[in-house]
Order: C-alpha cells, then sequence, then structure tokens
C-alpha cells in the first residue's frame, strides 16, 4: 500500500511551481543512500525536470559495480535483473487554460510514489534483490492538442528526447504506467495490463503478471489489447492508444504497459480525474511485481517463444524505427 506516499506527493505535484528540485527533495529525506537526480530537458516547447531515482538491491547491478571497485573482493556476486518503472506523461497540468492537477499526471505520480515506496522499505532494510530504476518528469505546465476521442495532453519535449532518459541502459524489465482513460474500449476503473512487448514483437500476456495482478487487485486480471500500430514510435502518422508503449522502441528488453483506466471517456487535459485507489492498485502491483522480477520468480515473455518466432519470422525490430516513407508522401 502506498497511499502515505500518494497523497505526499500529489499535495506537492498539484501546483503551479511543482519541479523536479521539489521532488527529489521529497526524495532524498526518505533515504538518502539512494541515487536521486533531477535535471531540465529542454525542447521547442518548453521544458520539463527529468527525476530519476535508482534503488539498490541486495544482488542488483548496483551492488555488483560496488563489489567490483572492492580490491578486497575476490570475486563480484551474481547479478540480479534490474526493473525501470517508467511514469509516462505530457505534464501535470495544462496551465493556464486548466487549473490543477490533470488526469495525464497519474502515471508520474504513480511510478514517483512507487521510488519513494521502494525507498522507505530500503531504509527500512526491506531490499529487493535487483536494482529498481524509477523515471519520469515533472511538467505543470504543458500544451494540448487535438486527438479522437477527447483531445491528448502534448508535451514540452519530443518522445524520443524522453525515451532516452527514461531507458536506461542496463534494464531487464519494464513496466510503464500512463493514464490511459481517453479511449472508449477500457471501460474500467482500476488498471489494465497490457501484452509483453519485445524488440517488435507483441508476446501473450505474462502468466507471471497476471498471478501478481490477481493477487493484488482482489479481482480477476484486465488486459488491453495492442495493435501493430501501438508500437511504433511516434510521429509516423499512424494512430496510437496513447504513449505507454513508447518506452519499447528504444529498448530490447520486454516491456510492459500498465494503465490507468475509467468507466468513461475521461481527457488527459481534464482535471478532478485522479483517484487515488486507482493509483495505489497499480503501484502495489508494480512494487510486487519488481519484487518477483529480481528474485528471479517472475519473468515479461518465454524467451523459448521469442527465439522460435524470429527462427520463423524474422525479426521484428524494424517496428522500432520510423520506417520507410510511403511514395506519395512528401518527404520521400
Amino acid at each position: 500500500m502506498l497511499l502515505k506516499q500518494l497523497i505526499e506527493l500529489y499535495d506537492l505535484l498539484d501546483s503551479p511551481d511543482a519541479s523536479g528540485p521539489k521532488v527529489t527533495e521529497y526524495l532524498k529525506r526518505i533515504d538518502p543512500t539512494c541515487s536521486v537526480e533531477t535535471y531540465v530537458l529542454s525542447g521547442e516547447k518548453g521544458s520539463t525536470d527529468m527525476v530519476r531515482v535508482r534503488i539498490p538491491g541486495s544482488r542488483g547491478a548496483t551492488a555488483k559495480k560496488a563489489a567490483l571497485t572492492d580490491a578486497t573482493n575476490a570475486e563480484a556476486p551474481a547479478v540480479a535483473p534490474t526493473t525501470g518503472i517508467l511514469g509516462r506523461l505530457g505534464g501535470l497540468g495544462a496551465r493556464p487554460e486548466m487549473i490543477g492537477f490533470v488526469s495525464d499526471g497519474d502515471g508520474a505520480l504513480t511510478a514517483l510514489a512507487c521510488a519513494a515506496k521502494l525507498m522507505s522499505m530500503h531504509a527500512r532494510g526491506d531490499v529487493l534483490a535487483g536494482d529498481v530504476f524509477v523515471s519520469t518528469h515533472v511538467c505543470p505546465h504543458s500544451p494540448t492538442f487535438p486527438h479522437e476521442p477527447v483531445p491528448f495532453m502534448g508535451s514540452p519535449i519530443s518522445t524520443p528526447q524522453i525515451n532516452a532518459e527514461d531507458v536506461a541502459d542496463d534494464l531487464d524489465a519494464v513496466l510503464v504506467v500512463d493514464t490511459t482513460k481517453g479511449n472508449r474500449i477500457m471501460n474500467e476503473r482500476g488498471f489494465m495490463i497490457s501484452p509483453t512487448v519485445k524488440s517488435g514483437v507483441i508476446m501473450r500476456v505474462s502468466e507471471d503478471l497476471v498471478d501478481i495482478a490477481e493477487r493484488t487487485s482482489g479481482r480477476p486480471v484486465r488486459t488491453f489489447p495492442l495493435s501493430m500500430a501501438d508500437i511504433t514510435p511516434y510521429g509516423n502518422g499512424l494512430y496510437h492508444l496513447n504513449s505507454i508503449l513508447q518506452p519499447c522502441t528504444a529498448t530490447s528488453a520486454p516491456v510492459v504497459g500498465v494503465a490507468i483506466t475509467t468507466e468513461t471517456v475521461v481527457p488527459g487535459s481534464g482535471t478532478g480525474a485522479t483517484h487515488l485507489e486507482d493509483l495505489d492498485e497499480a503501484g502495489t502491483f508494480m512494487i510486487e511485481a519488481a519484487k518477483s522480477i529480481g528474485d528471479g520468480t517472475c519473468t515479461l515473455y518465454d524467451q523459448n517463444q521469442y527465439d522460435h518466432f524470429v527462427a520463423r519470422y524474422g525479426t521484428m525490430d524494424r517496428l522500432q524505427t520510423m520506417g520507410k516513407l510511403p511514395a506519395d508522401d512528401p518527404q520521400a
């Protein structure tokens, strides 16, 4: 349960003065031994504050790095998998058009609450086996743009810029949490998980994640469909459900979307639409998944099935690129 962290961070982020430094100051008070950083990322439409956190695991990449630098240590420990929890969004607010925290900010709020909870656990001695890397950005002033069936939140920076900062090189599994309420196909309150996407291949839904989702929510798992266009990069002219699977275009690690959903269509720029109990469920699910990924009891995909797919049909990593332009495209 992370309601305490969600309430504290919501109060911090629901402000025109919300910033990366304020978030990192809050997080560093919880456990100064964890790595917390913030920096400005600028784009054509403005800037945002990136926030990146790494919670070291007992057998994770950070522990191995420390062991390798210790001259008295003859052998480095085995490395447990590193889990990435990425909070996806355009912005926390659409000021001055809209006053207050917008629905689109739920992904960042959930990811940061996960970081705060994991840091609290770490400070108390409940250390996961693998490292957990948490990344999102803080922007209280973001633009909006037209989209069907409801307007989308824009972002002052481009998707490739975000991907370059969000997707660390050493991630072994990636969970992306994003508000996914502006559609007519996901009509239940709470959270839903996607099939696993691995290097352009849409795999089956992870059975291990199904078990964790059902245990943490206390109800049957809810999943959502993906089209092939959803796992291609933004900007190619194809319709995307939203940006929840965009990190899969920038990594060879398996990626799963964790969608915050509602029964009705809610625009990302809508205010007063954040339900902390739904975010608590999604965040708890991701923390439990990170525990199991780190200790090796949860996998996001079947490596043998992936290898068999590639052997028969070839790689699908071209879906991670912009592809080739149609002959009638003015840029061709």
